[in-house]
C-alpha cells in the first residue's frame, strides 16, 4: 500500500511526511498541477493534498480531480464529500439546510429585484456575506436598507473583488496595536503595498456577482466557538470578538480550556460530521438564545488555533486529555480508511 502526498512547504504536507517517515509507511510525492497526475498514481491507493482557497490554480480543478481520482477508486484527502463545499458559503447553506443542521438563518438572492422586494419584508441589521473568503475576509455588518440597497446594487453590477483590501490593511494594523511586535508592522507594511499591488489570487479571480447572501445578526455574542471533528474526536477553542466589532475569525484572542465549552455543540458538531460523511470539518458555532447555530464550515482551519488544545471529546464526549496532532489524526484515519 502506498500513498501519494502532494508537498507544499507550510501545510500539513509537511507532518503527514514526517507521520509516514516514522511508521514506516510507503508514499511518494507528486505534483497534482501536472497533466499526467492520474499516471502519477497509478502505484498509489491514495492522494493527501491540503490545498487552499487562495491559490487559485487549485480552486479551478481541485474538486474535479478528486472526482475523477474517486471514480477510478483512489482514496484522497480531502475526499468529495469534505471539499466540496470548501469556501463556498452558498453550497453550506443548501448542504446543511438538506441534513437539518442548525445553520443560522440564511437569504440568497440570484436577482436584484428579488432581493429589493425581501429588503421590504425583513428587519436590520443583517450580516452581509460573499460566497468566499476566511478570516472574517468579505463579511460585514449592514445596519441599514439603504445600506443593503447599496450592496445590492453592486452585487448585480460590476461586483465585489475576492480581497478587501482597505478592509485587510485596517485588520493588520488591529492586529499591530494587539501585538506591537515585528511581524505585525511586517503584516501593515505588506498591507499597505497590497492596496497597490495585487495579489496573484486577484489577477487571475472575477469579481463575485450575479448573487447576494445574507444571514441574520445574532446579537449579544463576545466570542464564537470553533469546533474541529476529525473522525471519533473533537477539539477546538473558543475566539474573541475584537473591540468594537462582532467578527471573532481572525481576532487571534483564543481559549482553549475544555471547561468553557458547551457540550450541546460539540454533540451537535458530531452529529452533522456523520450526517455529511467528513473526513475533517471545522464548524463556527454562535449562539442565538443559548442554542447554537452554525454560521459556516470548512475542511481545514488554522493550525495556530489549535496548538493549546491539550486533548479532545470522543463521540460519547468524554474528555481524553491527549495530545492534539491534527495533520497525524488525519493521516490515521486516511490509511485505516483504505483498509478497509
Amino acid at each position: 500500500m502506498k500513498i501519494a502526498i502532494h508537498d507544499v512547504a507550510g501545510s500539513l504536507s509537511d507532518r503527514w511526511m514526517k507521520y509516514c517517515d516514522e511508521n514506516q509507511i510507503p508514499y511518494k510525492l507528486v505534483n497534482c498541477y501536472d497533466s499526467d497526475i492520474l499516471a502519477q498514481l497509478d502505484d498509489c491507493k491514495g492522494l493527501m493534498w491540503h490545498w487552499s482557497q487562495n491559490d487559485y490554480k487549485a480552486v479551478l480543478f481541485a474538486r474535479q480531480l478528486t472526482i475523477s481520482l474517486e471514480k477510478k477508486g483512489i482514496k484522497v484527502f480531502p475526499n468529495v464529500n469534505t471539499a466540496w463545499h470548501f469556501d463556498d458559503k452558498l453550497g453550506q447553506k443548501y448542504l446543511l439546510e438538506a441534513v437539518g443542521a442548525p445553520l443560522v438563518k440564511s437569504y440568497v438572492f440570484y436577482s436584484r429585484q428579488e432581493a429589493l422586494d425581501w429588503l421590504t419584508k425583513t428587519t436590520f441589521p443583517k450580516v452581509f456575506k460573499l460566497r468566499c473568503g476566511a478570516s472574517s475576509v468579505n463579511v460585514s455588518l449592514v445596519k441599514t436598507k439603504n445600506k443593503a440597497k447599496r450592496l445590492i446594487k453592486k452585487a448585480f453590477g460590476k461586483g465585489f473583488s475576492h480581497i478587501n483590501r482597505f478592509s485587510r490593511l485596517k485588520d493588520r494594523i488591529w492586529v499591530l496595536k494587539r501585538d506591537k511586535d515585528m511581524n505585525a508592522v511586517r503584516g501593515v507594511l505588506s498591507g499597505f503595498a497590497r492596496i497597490f499591488i495585487p495579489t496573484e489570487v486577484e489577477r487571475f479571480s472575477h469579481n463575485e456577482k450575479g448573487y447576494v447572501f445574507f444571514q441574520d445578526f445574532l446579537p449579544n455574542n463576545t466570542y464564537d466557538t470553533r469546533l474541529i471533528v476529525i473522525g471519533n474526536r473533537c477539539f477546538g477553542t473558543r475566539r474573541y470578538c475584537r473591540t468594537n466589532d462582532f467578527r471573532a475569525s481572525g481576532s487571534g484572542l483564543y481559549d482553549n480550556n475544555p471547561e468553557i465549552f458547551d457540550k450541546k455543540s460539540i454533540q451537535l458538531a458530531f452529529e452533522t460530521a456523520q450526517k455529511l460523511n467528513t473526513q475533517s470539518i471545522t464548524f463556527d458555532f454562535i449562539l442565538d438564545n443559548k442554542e447554537p447555530r452554525i454560521c459556516e464550515i470548512s475542511y481545514i482551519f488554522c493550525q495556530d488555533i489549535v496548538k493549546n488544545c491539550d486533548g479532545y471529546w470522543d463521540q460519547n464526549l468524554v474528555w481524553n486529555e491527549k495530545k492534539v496532532d491534527p495533520e497525524y489524526f488525519m493521516i490515521e484515519d486516511f490509511i485505516k480508511s483504505m483498509t478497509e
